[in-house]
């Protein structure tokens, strides 16, 4: 609880752009005026919360964090629980969707078990646990049933987001410009649905969803599953530790902690979908000017993220009708930041280019 307790008192605000430098620097540019739309906005967004307009991308890490849900036992997704541990490894391959985007981008996917079911260290990782791609900040086996009493404790659910926290802050010593979220848990829609529907305050047949692509009879199981859990836990609204802990799990915990732990050190986070924002919204319920933080990497086909969107008062960049997770969304956004920002390093001005500026045309 230190760790956290002191990384909320040193998160401080952005103001973005304060003095206009940025806005400026593009109105010098020889490109018409605000042609540059929102990758203007995202070297904007970049640069106020870096602190200057000399900036740039250089170390891009994506943290994709698994965890397993004692709520599958419930029957509320198309794939079995060992599918997990089967993707971390694949993972750690390098042979799945997030590795192919993080390797077209330049970054660095680091895989964390913040929960899985399985001992990786000791079972079918001894190797690769030693690579640092793979990082062990275990909560637990995977969390408990949730229709039968809290996920998790208080006190791991805390655990959860300090381990986000301890992420961030290890990766600073080698650098770190800007932050990429993924997540891998089989069932892990169901414990975002719960939280939408808690901290958003809406129903929960608006916040759930298909998931990976479960038929309507499963649906509405779920949809069910998730009301009892509430019903039988009473989250409360007004306490996102608590909403976690009932409701949760353990790599939405992490994410949370990755985007307090990066706005206490002024890292600009792109989110994933639809997990990676519930956790995104448990920290920005925890300290809000994390918002200014976060930047939404596309809209999920899961139907509840685009009221997520809304709650953190976010606009997506990208719409492609993607819902697999692992960070595949973060990575085309982060290349979309990059871009902006080297729109701003690199462009040449009007009197630079040789190029006559705008004449002001009276009607």
């Amino acid at each position: 609880m230190k760790l956290l307790k002191r990384t909320l008192e040193q998160i401080g605000d952005v103001p973005i752009d304060p003095d206009g430098n940025v806005r400026r620097m593009f109105k010098s540019f020889a490109i018409p005026s605000g042609s540059l739309g929102r990758l203007e906005e995202l070297a904007i967004i970049y640069a106020s919360i870096k602190g200057t307009v000399k900036c740039q991308i250089k170390y891009k890490k994506i943290f994709t964090i698994a965890g397993d849900h004692g709520v599958v036992e419930e029957g509320v997704s198309a794939f079995p629980q060992q599918v997990t541990k089967q993707m971390v490894k694949n993972f750690l391959d390098g042979g799945a969707a997030i590795n192919v985007l993080a390797r077209h981008i330049g970054a660095e996917v680091i895989v964390v078990d913040c929960g899985v079911a399985s001992n990786l260290e000791a079972n079918i990782f001894p190797n690769q646990c030693k690579d640092k791609s793979l990082r062990i900040k275990k909560i637990g086996l995977g969390t408990n049933n949730m229709t039968r009493g809290p996920a998790m404790s208080r006190e791991d659910a805390v655990r959860s987001i300090e381990a986000g926290i301890e992420l961030v802050e290890e990766e600073l010593e080698e650098g770190l410009d800007i932050i990429g979220t993924g997540d891998m848990g089989i069932g892990n829609t169901t414990p975002s649905s719960a939280i939408l529907t808690v901290l958003g305050k809406t129903d929960v047949d608006s916040a759930a969803g298909n998931g990976t692509g479960i038929d309507n009879i499963t649906l509405q199981r779920k949809i069910q599953v998730i009301k009892k859990a509430i019903d039988v836990n009473k989250p409360n609204p007004s306490d996102p530790i608590d909403i976690l802990s009932k409701v949760g799990g353990y790599e939405i915990g992490g994410i949370a902690g990755l985007c307090l732990g990066a706005a206490r050190y002024r890292v600009p986070v792109v989110l994933d979908g639809f997990i990676s924002t519930a956790g995104a919204l448990i920290a920005n319920a925890i300290e809000p000017k994390v918002a200014k933080y976060l930047i939404a990497s596309h809209i999920s086909a899961e139907k509840g993220h685009k009221i997520m969107l809304k709650l953190l008062n976010k606009i997506p960049l990208l719409d492609l009708n993607m819902k697999l997770g692992e960070g595949t969304g973060a990575a085309l956004g982060i290349s979309l930041v990059e871009a902006g920002v080297k729109l701003l390093n690199e462009m040449a001005s009007f009197h630079e280019a040789g190029v006559s500026e705008p004449v002001n045309v009276q009607q």
